[in-house]
């Protein structure tokens, strides 16, 4: 890819591959381990895209959870709060692809929108079983003092 950046890159080529950093995405994308392929967006996303988008001079990758006229609901598979306000012209790409130890899943495949979908219908049980985890953490903390 050279010195040029995202939004270059696929202007340029219609794609970009590139290792994610951080963890907002995790199970899916693996920090430092697996390539995300970036196409250019082909009209408005939908409901379970995950768009790479560019907010406050950053660079995230989050999943769409709701479409709205104007914007977006977004949150990071591993992530409790939801962004509001996002919009079409701060989405320069949307993840087509993870290559996981060499092997590539497409956003098509059958297994990938089973996890897509059901990670996000089980976000009220992830998100309970957290905070009774974190709950428990602070409870031992306490007791060790």
């Amino acid at each position: 890819m050279g010195s040029s950046t995202f939004e270059e890159e696929i202007q340029r080529t219609g794609r970009l591959v590139y290792t994610n950093v951080g963890c907002s995405m995790m199970p899916l994308i693996r920090q430092h381990r697996d390539l995300v392929v970036i196409e250019k967006p082909q009209g408005r996303c939908r409901k379970y895209d995950v768009p790479l988008y560019k907010k406050n001079g950053k660079y995230i990758l989050h999943r769409i959870l709701k479409v709205r006229k104007e914007d977006y609901v977004i949150r990071g598979d591993n992530c409790w709060q939801k962004e509001y306000g996002i919009t079409d012209s701060q989405i320069i790409g949307v993840l087509s692809a993870v290559v996981r130890d060499g092997r590539t899943i497409p956003v098509t495949d059958w297994r990938y929108q089973a996890y897509a979908r059901l990670w996000c219908c089980l976000f009220p049980a992830r998100a309970a079983f957290m905070r009774f985890r974190a709950l428990l953490g602070r409870a031992r903390r306490k007791l060790r003092r």
